[in-house]
């Protein structure tokens, strides 16, 4: 009797999830359809990942920003670390890397905005509801900006569903809804919003891209500039 009680409110809790998702996801993008004077820029990654075991993996990334489609390039960044999951629903990341922000109007103008080096421990949390996956990502950013150093917490929830013909133990397919909170130690404490809708592609367990939807707001932050983007994500799992 409990079992059925208990399957019967993930199901509950997992329609519910799939409804606030959808009319979400419809009604933010009929919101950015009228806008009129947006400027869609692109937002390129490529991963780079090692697992040496199921506990212990390190990854190499780099990412390429523009403030229009494929044209005034102002951001990039490069960074590398070490993942260590001791539990199947928890992992911890030690990281560090290379954050450049460049002038607007045109391609790596300059003088930057930002000349950056970060480094930053992260928590991840996973969680399963019925057929969705659930991600919590903490981090805690140590920042040596060209303006002095600085400090900047983060919280990222994302809410994801494989679908697709299972084969090899994963679906292929992916859509996925996260939004993330950047806050700083230091008046006016909150920074950015990020939310971000996408759908992944894995065509075998070492590769897989991801493309979506991302928009930003940003509360008096003079460094990283933009706010709408296609985001192009490629990663490569080596085992």
């Amino acid at each position: 009797m409990r079992v059925g009680l208990k399957i019967k409110e993930n199901k509950t809790m997992e329609n519910r999830i799939k409804k606030i998702f959808f009319l979400v996801f419809i009604s933010y993008s009929c919101m950015r359809l009228h806008a009129q004077n947006a400027s869609l820029g692109s937002w390129n990654i490529i991963n780079l990942r090692y697992k040496a075991n199921n506990q212990l993996s390190m990854f190499g990334e780099a990412q390429l920003r523009s403030l229009k489609f494929y044209d005034h390039f102002h951001y990039y960044e490069y960074k590398g670390g070490i993942t260590y999951q001791p539990y199947q629903n928890a992992n911890f990341t030690l990281a560090a890397g290379s954050y450049q922000t460049y002038k607007e109007g045109g391609n790596f103008e300059t003088p930057k905005n930002n000349d950056e080096f970060r480094i930053w421990p992260q928590i991840t949390l996973f969680q399963s509801v019925g057929r969705l996956n659930i991600e919590q990502r903490y981090r805690a950013e140590m920042r040596f900006t060209s303006n002095g150093y600085r400090n900047r917490f983060r919280y990222r929830l994302e809410i994801s569903k494989a679908f697709g013909l299972e084969k090899n133990g994963f679906k292929p397919f992916k859509i996925g809804a996260s939004n993330e909170l950047f806050f700083t130690n230091n008046e006016p404490y909150f920074e950015r919003n990020r939310l971000l809708f996408s759908i992944g592609y894995r065509p075998n367990k070492n590769n897989s891209l991801q493309v979506g939807y991302l928009h930003q707001f940003d509360y008096k932050i003079n460094d990283e500039t933009g706010t709408d983007f296609l985001q192009i994500a490629y990663s490569i799992t080596i085992f």
